[in-house]
């Protein structure tokens, strides 16, 4: 990539960013077109072209992005102190709405690139996705779960919550009136509905 790409304006970089996250999210690796992407970025070809390459030039940038721009808000946001299994789950989603406040696609692309199957991207992701896995294990290791009751297996609810959110995740991100905040308060209803179950 050309180190220039920083050089433009915020907004026209976070313009093509987005556009690029839509479009790998929407449509995976294999079928984003970069006629796509410009479409929704507003730019050229040839301007995509300069900055990145190529479409894995696009794909490489936006994937490493993402992963450094959600490790750096995990840690942010979520105490190192924290041990209950909740509120965990509450402050990686707090994390992640600041997130797609600035990026809508973000996490929705770092889900779609978890399937993706074409070979090409897939060398990409294996060369970057330990980094933010690692973050995840920190961050879930800090759970506490003889804190929960003991008829409770709390992996089981841990899982259940993850699958829960990104499911509804993957349910808001095709509405047209997504809007991260109103998705945290409705997955904070969700984790305060499982923390009275718990008490």
């Amino acid at each position: 990539m050309n180190g220039k790409f920083f050089d433009l304006k915020k907004e026209k970089q976070d313009r093509m960013i987005n556009a690029a996250m839509k479009i790998f999210a929407l449509q995976g690796y294999r079928h984003a077109s970069t006629d796509d992407i410009v479409k929704e970025a507003g730019i050229s070809k040839g301007l995509l072209f300069h900055y990145f390459g190529s479409k894995i030039g696009v794909y490489k940038f936006i994937f490493d992005y993402s992963v450094r721009f959600m490790n750096l808000e995990l840690r942010t946001y979520v105490d190192s102190r924290e041990k209950n299994l909740v509120e965990i789950i509450r402050q990686i989603e707090c994390a992640r709405m600041h997130v797609l406040k600035g990026y809508p696609y973000m996490q929705e692309f770092l889900n779609r690139s978890e399937v993706e199957d074409c070979e090409e991207a897939l060398a990409i992701i294996e060369e970057k996705k330990t980094a933010l896995q690692e973050t995840y294990r920190t961050v879930y290791g800090q759970i506490d779960y003889a804190l929960l009751p003991s008829r409770v297996d709390g992996r089981k609810i841990q899982k259940m919550l993850e699958l829960s959110i990104k499911g509804l995740m993957g349910e808001k991100f095709r509405d047209p009136s997504y809007d991260p905040e109103t998705f945290y308060e409705e997955v904070c209803e969700y984790l305060d509905m499982m923390k009275t179950l718990l008490a």
